[in-house]
C-alpha cells in the first residue's frame, strides 16, 4: 500500500509499505478520504506539538473515514473515531475517554494515523455512516466532532451571545453548530478575508478583524459590540485567547479549543480574576460521533460549506504545503484516489 510519513519540520514523504493485517478486534478500513487538521499543521511545521515531538517518521491524519474491507460490517462505509482510550482507567470508566491518560490517537506519538491507502483500528470505534455524505464530509465529522464537544464545555444556552475567535474549519462548523442551537448574537473575529466570508455566509451575525477586535473588545461592557456570555478560542494564539477574555462578560466563560504553538498560553490574570471567569481547555472530543452524524445528516451543519481543497495521497506533500498556507478551508487526501 501507498503511505505518507512525516520525516521531519516540512518533509512528507510517499512511498509503499506492506498491507496491514487486523488483529482480533480489529477491521481492516480503505482510507477514502482525509482531512488535515490544525493539529497535523503543527506536525507539520514544527515536528512537535505540545510536548510531544517527533521521534521516528509519522503517519499524519486523524480525520478520516473508510470502506470496511475485512471485518466485521464488511462493506459498510464508516467514520473513524481516531483516539482509542484504553476503557479501564477511571477517567474512561467515568466517560471522560478523551481525557484517558493512556489513549492512543492517530497520527500522534507513536501511533501511526491515516494518510495511507489501509488502517486497521478496533471495530468498536468504527462509527456507520448515510450514503448522504460524501468521503470528504464523512472526514469531516471529526471536527464537527471537536466543534459539539466545545459547545458543551461552553454550557451553550438559546439566546446567549457566544463569540468565536479564529474561524478555520473547526470555528466555522461551531459557528453552525451555535446557530442551530438558538443562540442570541455570533460575534466572529478572523484575519483571512476568504473565512470572514465564510462566516459571514455560515451564520455569524458580526464579523471583524482582529484590529476591529481589539478596538471594540472592552472589558465587562455587557453592552459593548463585542459582549458575550461565552467566547470560544478556536486559533490558540494570546492575541485570540485575550480577545475571547476581553470579550466575554462578568460570569461568564471561556472555552480553549485553539492549539498554540509550543506549549504556553499567555492571559491577562487580572481580567479573568475581575470577571469571575471560568476557563474550560477543551481535549479533542468525548462520545460525541452520533450526534455529529445526526448534525450533519439533518441539515443543521454543513459539511461541504468548509470543504476547499481535494488531492490524491501522492500529492500529500502538496496537500500539506496548501493547507499550511491557509488560502482555502478543509483540505482533504483521498487516499483511495
Amino acid at each position: 500500500m501507498r503511505v505518507a510519513r512525516l520525516h521531519g519540520p516540512g518533509d512528507v514523504r510517499v512511498g509503499e509499505e506492506p498491507d496491514p493485517i487486523p488483529a482480533a478486534g480489529e477491521s481492516l478500513v480503505r482510507v477514502t478520504a482525509v482531512g488535515i487538521c490544525g493539529s497535523d499543521l503543527h506536525w507539520y511545521s514544527e515536528g512537535a506539538i505540545g510536548t510531544a515531538a517527533l521521534t521516528a517518521p509519522l503517519v499524519l491524519g486523524h480525520e478520516f473515514g473508510g470502506v470496511v474491507v475485512e471485518g466485521r460490517g464488511e462493506g459498510d462505509r464508516v467514520a473513524v473515531d481516531p483516539a482509542i482510550p484504553c476503557e479501564a482507567c477511571p477517567l474512561c470508566a467515568r466517560g471522560d475517554g478523551n481525557l484517558c491518560p493512556n489513549v492512543r490517537f492517530a497520527g500522534h506519538g507513536e501511533q501511526d494515523g491515516a494518510l495511507r491507502e489501509l488502517v486497521t483500528w478496533p471495530t468498536r470505534r468504527l462509527h456507520p455512516v448515510p450514503a448522504a455524505l460524501s468521503d470528504a464530509e464523512v472526514a469531516t465529522l471529526e471536527p464537527l466532532g471537536v466543534a459539539v464537544h466545545a459547545l458543551d464545555l461552553g454550557h451553550v444556552r438559546p439566546g446567549i451571545d457566544v463569540g468565536v475567535v479564529g474561524c478555520g474549519p473547526i470555528g466555522l462548523l461551531l459557528i453552525q453548530a451555535l446557530h442551530v442551537s438558538g443562540v442570541g448574537r455570533i460575534v466572529a473575529v478572523e484575519p483571512l478575508p476568504h473565512r470572514r466570508a465564510a462566516a459571514a455566509a455560515l451564520g455569524a451575525t458580526v464579523v471583524m478583524t482582529p484590529e476591529e477586535a481589539q478596538a471594540t473588545a472592552t472589558a465587562g461592557d455587557p453592552q459593548g459590540p463585542a459582549g458575550v456570555d461565552v467566547g470560544f478560542d478556536v486559533a490558540g494564539s494570546d492575541e485570540a485567547v485575550d480577545v475571547a477574555v476581553r470579550w466575554t462578560r462578568p460570569g461568564g466563560r471561556v472555552v480553549m479549543v485553539g492549539i498554540p504553538s509550543g506549549d504556553t498560553t499567555t492571559l491577562t490574570a487580572g481580567t479573568v480574576r475581575r470577571k469571575g471567569l471560568t476557563l474550560a481547555w477543551s481535549r479533542r472530543m468525548g462520545e460525541v460521533y452520533p450526534r455529529a452524524i445526526a448534525l450533519a445528516t439533518g441539515g443543521g451543519v454543513d459539511l461541504g460549506s468548509v470543504i476547499s481543497d481535494h488531492y490524491p495521497l501522492a500529492d500529500a506533500a502538496e496537500a500539506f504545503r496548501i493547507a499550511a498556507g491557509r488560502s482555502g478551508l478543509k483540505v482533504i487526501v483521498e487516499p483511495a484516489g
